[in-house]
């Protein structure tokens, strides 16, 4: 939850750059963790449902129009996401990871772990990946992320 991530970041006196005390800096990731919900989370969720978990519980698989139909829904979010918040800045809220940055890599995790590579063909946003992997430790994110990498074996 949004709520829990902001309240550890200020009861456990943080690193600035994870939540800034520059109130320019602190509103873009306020701004950033207010839209991921009906869009990021929104989109990316809904592929992952809709591609891993709804062919298990009615046996069928999705259809390729459904399939591209949400699949064109992420896309379309993605490039907001380029393009508004990514910019030309290393992080969402400027030269410093911050937890925009971690929410935002989870749940794009999620349409990975479902088969949908969306860093394929965004060198924009892979870049951005790895410098967030960097930036928290490429062994740290791997065990965060393993369970979605391996729910199609589940």
């Amino acid at each position: 939850s949004i709520a829990i991530l902001l309240y550890l970041a200020q009861k456990f006196k943080t690193p600035d750059h994870w939540y800034p005390s520059d109130l320019q800096k602190r509103a873009r990731v306020d701004e950033y963790l207010s839209w991921q919900h009906a869009n990021i989370r929104a989109k990316g969720s809904k592929l992952f449902l809709m591609k891993v978990l709804l062919p298990v519980l009615t046996g069928q698989p999705l259809s390729a129009e459904k399939l591209e139909f949400v699949t064109e829904d992420l896309n379309v979010v993605l490039k907001q996401f380029e393009e508004k918040f990514l910019q030309d800045k290393p992080f969402i809220a400027g030269s410093e990871i911050s937890l925009a940055d971690l929410v935002a890599l989870v749940e794009l995790m999620q349409p990975v772990g479902a088969g949908y590579n969306l860093f394929e063909e965004r060198p924009k946003l892979a870049e951005w990946r790895r410098r967030v992997e960097e930036a928290v430790g490429k062994e740290l994110f791997q065990e965060a992320h393993e369970g979605i990498m391996n729910v199609k074996n589940v």
